[in-house]
């Protein structure tokens, strides 16, 4: 029983999402591709293993909170699942959890250490039977822990929206329009997203992508390649299986 719902008015600047997961897969884990986000997991009945990239997998029966980050993410149910999740935007894992994404990118934490709510949230949480209830209790907790807007957050955040309307857009392009240097570019992408831009921009074409493909891969690698800005068909295939874990070809395999 998988369900998601966007953010109300009112938070949708800084969350994306929450869901809401119970049951049993049947495989013994799972690649997930990174999307720019920030996700904070709250564990409910088993526990679940979770690791982002190359760094250490997190064990935990009360949950966890992943970072930014452009490598796969490895998920492991040890017996049924059930969870909720709160994904951010790609701004809004400081507003929503107090963490700065920097400080956690790449790599998956105790979301009980990183986010003060996480206990008492918890305890109300598995006294709810209702997948509704919990999601209108997790959107009540988390409308009453995000911080004051930052004006400069905000204007992160019309840059990130640049990028995800212009798959393509170069980053000197998105310097320029925002009349700044690369470098202080870069350095307001890091603190606000915990990503370079163009690391997010890579992600973001890598997410085109794949939306294309699900559906019914259009042409061969080197037109998808040409047509999403990568210099050519070798360099698309490393950054796919790079943010993937498999080749191109394999995984619409796997999809088919």
């Amino acid at each position: 029983d998988f369900r998601s719902r966007p953010a109300p008015d009112g938070l949708a600047e800084f969350v994306e999402s929450v869901w809401y997961a119970r049951g049993t897969v049947p495989y013994d884990s799972e690649q997930i591709s990174p999307t720019g986000s920030t996700v904070g997991v709250i564990v409910l009945g088993d526990p679940i293993e979770f690791g982002v990239g190359d760094g250490p997998p997190v064990t935990t029966r009360s949950g966890f909170l992943a970072g930014p980050h452009d490598r796969p993410a490895l998920n492991r149910p040890l017996g049924e699942t059930f969870a909720v999740g709160i994904v951010t935007t790609a701004v809004g894992c400081e507003p929503v959890f107090g963490v700065a994404p920097a400080s956690i990118r790449g790599r998956a934490v105790s979301l009980e250490t990183a986010w003060p709510p996480t206990g008492t949230l918890r305890s109300r949480l598995v006294r709810l039977d209702h997948p509704e209830s919990i999601l209108d209790t997790v959107l009540t907790t988390v409308r009453e822990s995000v911080g004051p807007v930052d004006a400069r957050r905000r204007r992160c955040a019309g840059w990130v929206a640049e990028l995800a309307s212009h798959a393509t857009l170069p980053i000197r392009d998105l310097a320029d329009s925002a009349e700044l240097t690369h470098a202080h570019l870069v350095a307001e992408f890091n603190r606000h997203v915990g990503l370079t831009p163009r690391m997010l921009s890579r992600i973001l074409r890598l997410r085109a992508v794949i939306a294309e493909i699900d559906i019914e891969p259009t042409g061969s690698w080197t037109d998808i390649a040409h047509r999403y800005d990568w210099f050519d068909q070798a360099h698309f295939i490393r950054d796919f299986k790079r943010h993937t874990g498999v080749t191109p070809s394999d995984y619409v395999a796997a999809q088919r």
